[in-house]
């Protein structure tokens, strides 16, 4: 039984035959479906096949299905032998049906046209699947196509399909039964006769997609002729009607041989969707890979030569100069408009071929048309998916970024078109078939375990869609890791530029992932400051001994490698990794390890670099341990505590973190946030470590300073000073910049007092004379004999 909703395209490859369509001449014709002619000269213009010599139309159920094509309905003159019509009541409450469509399974008025086009083909599968058992169903002999055209000046759509058409009950039980799917009757009816056999799975199932006319139209008439009936019959029903007419078409003019013609009576506010060009964009984009040809009426041209009378002055003047020669008559071109039939879905869907059979000039071509790009992507990987969920795919890795926009931010990026049975659904999405760290991703995904008519919220709750996303996230994990292997390094270099700061949002946002994405990450080192490392190339650099991965995070390479942090590090030759991505140290703490090693953030307190000597500790503590507790008593809640450090060599003290504290670089980029919370800022302070070299001459002479003048105010500034100026090289910011200077010009005024005066003359610039030098009388001292003491 046939049912106007939604219906696939592809049955059995076996089935495939629908003969080729034909292209007709056309000529400009005499008597008008729209006003094309110029000045007051209004003529129509038909294919050459749809009139006779006289212009008048010939037999429609000849012309119709051999190519030859009729005018709008909206053109119709009133039906004056029309059959009576009888009057149904439908079996739902129409008003919720149309708010239902409105509200929830539709959210694009446009979609209404691809509901229709799915109904068709649809039709046209079902015809070409029962012809194998019963070849009398094709009879006459007419093409599989689809036909739209569009009357601008009327505000009418027609859609004629080919297919299998329905009798007067089926009329009855398919459009007058709310959500009655004869396509889902009929794949039953295949199920339970075990014939189904092949690929059978048709488009509309769910029984909605021919109600989706009335988001534009508020009337729809349906005209139809089953090859099992000898009658046509014509349905008609209006928007937010109760009840719906069928009568029997009488009219020999409007008879066809087999199929079904949609009329669409569009509302006054959606009459903009009856204009060619609209309708042209709407088969394309949604409609453009379904397997039967789809033509549409388009108003074409040619140009042409044509002679032009002289002008009768020229002329005068020619005859009174003397010039009787033959001149050559004058010509212009002018471009003739007429009316014709145009193939609309001319290219076939690349995913549904072979890979073996496709080149990669193939895929970069369908790239670059599908999704408007100029450059070639970095890779792609075509894939089909079998199993539990079966769908396939070509997935694409851009080669650069886009410019103006931030992905990450923003991730609704029209990467992903979805097909349901290669008729197209939507490319709005907002991660649900990927995350938002692999919105850069482009690429297309069809479908056949998914419902074609439903709406996001409902495919968000879809397993279906969950097993997919997962699929689509490992596919292009491994297209991604293709690129960082290839042996051409300047292809991940480049894709790191652009896409880098997505993969390490994925260390936050995915942990499932984490093993994928981290051989991914680039970094620079302490021993590759120039060139990015891998983790592995980290791995594989570590010292026999070595049992963590040494990280310091800062806002540049340049800042990285001076920091006191990397003292000892450096000594004992362990590589750091430089993170200088404000997202770095956050995407770092995410992924915790790596292969079993532990990253570890040297600026953080406690830390082991596997070289403790416990003895050496202990007598450092003993002789220091009383002057920590002075330098504490003096910071006070500048920090939590005064330590022995095992990271400095030249330095004298630097200011760490807590185990559990934000870094310094942490702590500037929550400075910078517009939402920061003081609160927490001031507990994060609270929890910093100052740490001293008890090898450095300052320390010890602080030390010493503690054991003979614990209050000595010159011991105690030099203590604020070495505090502030430890804050500073330690990456973070001080309270108080100015009274910092402050400290610093006092300490440059002490040690420079006088160093210079005696040297640089003994008189001040003042204009007056240079005292006179007081003579001192030398003592002669004797010298002393030998052996003897003074």
């Amino acid at each position: 039984m046939h049912r106007l909703s939604r219906r696939c395209s592809s049955l059995s490859a076996t089935l495939r035959h629908a003969a080729a369509p034909r292209r007709h001449l056309a000529v400009p014709l005499s008597s008008s479906i729209s006003s094309v002619g110029e000045g007051d000269a209004k003529t129509r213009w038909y294919s050459v096949l749809s009139s006779d010599k006289s212009g008048n139309q010939q037999n429609l159920k000849k012309d119709l299905f051999l190519g030859k094509r009729y005018e709008s309905t909206a053109a119709e003159s009133a039906e004056s032998t029309s059959a009576p019509s009888e009057r149904y009541e439908y079996q739902a409450e129409v008003s919720r049906l149309m708010d239902l469509i409105v509200n929830s399974l539709y959210s694009n008025k446009e979609v209404f046209l691809r509901e229709l086009i799915s109904n068709a083909s649809d039709a046209l599968d079902k015809l070409r699947f029962l012809s194998v058992t019963e070849p009398d169903l094709l009879k006459d002999a007419v093409d599989f196509d689809i036909r739209i055209q569009a009357d601008k000046d009327n505000g009418v759509i027609t859609l004629t399909d080919t297919g299998i058409g329905m009798t007067r009950q089926e009329l009855v039980d398919c459009l007058g039964t709310i959500a009655q799917s004869g396509t889902a009757k009929f794949l039953k009816a295949l199920k339970d006769s075990k014939d189904a056999g092949g690929d059978n799975n048709l488009i509309g199932q769910f029984g909605v997609g021919f109600y989706s006319a009335f988001l534009v139209a508020d009337k729809v008439t349906v005209s139809t002729k089953s090859p099992k009936s000898d009658k046509q019959y014509v349905w008609e029903g209006e928007a937010n009607a109760s009840s719906y007419t069928i009568r029997e078409e009488t009219d020999p003019e409007k008879l066809i041989p087999r199929g079904t013609r949609l009329t669409l009576h569009l509302k006054r506010d959606d009459k903009g969707f009856a204009h060619p060009e609209r309708i042209e964009k709407l088969v394309k984009n949604y409609s453009q890979f379904v397997s039967f040809p789809i033509y549409t009426w388009q108003e074409k041209g040619y140009t042409k030569e044509v002679e032009v009378d002289e002008d009768p002055a020229e002329a005068k003047k020619d005859e009174e100069d003397g010039k009787t020669e033959k001149k050559k008559k004058k010509t212009k071109t002018v471009v003739e408009r007429y009316w014709d039939w145009e193939l609309i879905n001319e290219t076939q869907p690349i995913w549904l071929r072979n890979p073996k059979e496709v080149s990669k000039e193939d895929y970069n071509e369908f790239y670059k048309k599908t999704f408007n790009e100029y450059l070639d992507p970095l890779a792609s990987s075509h894939f089909t998916t079998e199993g539990e969920v079966e769908f396939r795919s070509i997935l694409y890795v851009p080669a650069f970024a886009p410019t103006g926009k931030d992905d990450i931010i923003n991730p609704k990026t029209k990467n992903i078109r979805l097909y349901v049975k290669r008729v197209f659904i939507s490319d709005d999405f907002d991660g649900e078939l990927f995350p938002r760290y692999l919105s850069f991703v482009k690429g297309v995904v069809d479908s056949n375990d998914l419902p074609l008519n439903v709406s996001r919220e409902i495919l968000q709750e879809s397993r279906v869609v969950r097993i997919m996303r997962k699929r689509l996230v490992r596919k292009a994990f491994d297209m991604i890791l293709g690129i960082s292997m290839s042996d051409n390094r300047e292809d991940y270099e480049k894709f790191w530029e652009n896409f880098g700061k997505h993969l390490k949002l994925g260390c936050i946002e995915d942990r499932e992932n984490h093993k994928r994405i981290a051989p991914l990450l680039r970094f620079f080192s302490s021993q590759s400051e120039e060139e990015l490392i891998s983790l592995d190339e980290y791995v594989e650099n570590m010292k026999p001994d070595q049992k963590d991965i040494y990280y310091i995070a800062a806002d540049s390479v340049n800042s990285a490698k001076n920091t006191p942090f990397l003292e000892r590090l450096a000594e004992k030759d362990l590589e750091v990794l430089f993170l200088v991505d404000p997202i770095d140290e956050v995407s770092i703490q995410n992924l915790k390890s790596y292969k079993e090693k532990n990253f570890v953030d040297i600026s953080k307190e406690d830390l082991d670099l596997g070289d403790k000597n416990e003895e050496r500790e202990k007598e450092m503590k003993q002789e220091f341990g009383q002057t920590c507790d002075w330098i504490k008593k003096h910071l006070g809640d500048k920090v939590a505590s005064v330590q022995i450090s095992n990271r400095l060599s030249s330095s004298p003290c630097v200011l760490v973190s807590g185990k559990f504290g934000w870094s310094a670089n942490m702590e500037r980029l929550m400075k910078a946030q517009s939402m920061g919370d003081a609160s927490s800022m001031d507990f994060m302070r609270s929890r910093r470590v100052f740490e001293i070299n008890p090898d450095h001459p300052i320390i010890r002479n602080l030390d010493a300073a503690f054991k003979t003048n614990p209050d000595d105010q010159d011991a105690l500034r030099a203590i604020d000073l070495l505090y502030d100026a430890a804050l500073v090289s330690s990456g973070f910011t001080p309270d108080n910049p100015a009274q910092l200077g402050g400290k610093i010009y006092e300490m440059m005024g002490m040690a420079l007092s006088g160093k210079w005066s005696a040297s640089s003359g003994q008189f001040q610039h003042t204009g007056t004379q240079p005292p006179v030098p007081e003579t001192v009388e030398a003592e002669v001292v004797e010298p002393a004999e030998a052996g003897t003491q003074k």
